[in-house]
């Protein structure tokens, strides 16, 4: 522990989710040292929150009771886990991985056994929520791992989360983020078709979604990104390109698990049809595109 009761951290990864992230943590009072593979970003980010820039993840790792990670996939976190420069050789025997990327359970079970083997704690947290959950601290965050390392951690993930479960042992945060992205894909393109239907029918598209956001039809799909899907905004929020990413990784799961996803699978492709059309970067809500432009 650091003087005033904080704790001494790691973060590696400063995208748009990591860097908020880290911030919140700073701004709770714990010590944190970031790594990121842009040198800029840490020095950014260094400037607005103070803390230590290092220059690899065993370097920031080192010291640290707790190292949290934000990537982009399973090989970027074997990235900063792996070899000399990475943050498991720089972890103290007892400190704890928290892994917020979302990756696959195949390798959260193998990271928790990789850091079992030399004494340090693992848990893979995948967060939900998006980059304005993550900017304003309020993120939910599903978890697997040894009861013991979560209940250690749990009081310092607080500093960016409004809802921290544990869900089970190693990969069961993984499956749980895959759950609630099936259901988003499904939800998303349920809100298109209903905005595309209500547009086509000549009713006032806001008016429509003041009514229904009243009933059982409501979802945060509908509050937060039903009126820049009626209005064409897309430049923003969750990237099609990291969705088709994560709906890959459900896929894969259901092959192993018997679980049949033929709506998701749909709606994947209607993503792929999406960045045909250079939408890569847009917001998933961007399924209502290739029905206004039909």
């Amino acid at each position: 522990m650091v003087d005033g009761g904080g704790t001494r951290v790691a973060f590696l990864g400063l995208g748009v989710m990591g860097f908020p992230m880290a911030g919140h943590l700073a701004g709770a009072g714990h010590e944190v040292a970031v790594y990121n593979r842009t040198e800029a970003k840490a020095a950014q980010w260094t400037e607005t929150h103070g803390g230590r820039a290092a220059a690899t993840p065993a370097a920031a790792a080192q010291g640290a009771e707790m190292v949290f990670a934000c990537v982009g996939a399973d090989d970027d976190l074997r990235a900063v886990v792996y070899g000399d420069d990475g943050a498991l050789a720089g972890m103290a025997e007892g400190a704890i991985f928290i892994d917020h990327t979302t990756d696959s359970a195949v390798v959260a079970r193998e990271v928790h056994a990789a850091a079992k083997e030399r004494g340090v704690g693992f848990l893979d947290a995948p967060v939900s929520g998006g980059q304005a959950g993550a900017e304003n601290g309020v993120l939910t965050v599903m978890v697997g791992g040894d009861e013991a390392d979560f209940s250690r951690a749990q009081p310092v993930i607080d500093a960016f989360a409004r809802n921290v479960t544990h869900m089970g042992p190693a990969g069961n945060g993984q499956l749980t983020k895959m759950v609630n992205q099936i259901c988003i894909a499904g939800v998303v393109q349920g809100l298109a078709e209903a905005l595309n239907f209500a547009q086509r029918a000549g009713l006032d598209g806001e008016t429509v979604l003041e009514v229904i956001s009243k009933g059982a039809a409501q979802s945060w799909q509908m509050e937060n990104r039903g009126s820049t899907m009626l209005s064409g905004e897309f430049e923003f929020g969750f990237a099609v390109d990291w969705m088709r990413k994560d709906l890959s990784l459900c896929f894969e799961e259901g092959k192993k698990n018997g679980a049949l996803l033929p709506m998701s699978m749909l709606v994947d492709q209607f993503y792929a049809h999406v960045q045909q059309r250079g939408g890569n970067r847009w917001d998933t809500s961007s399924l209502i595109h290739l029905l206004q432009k039909m």
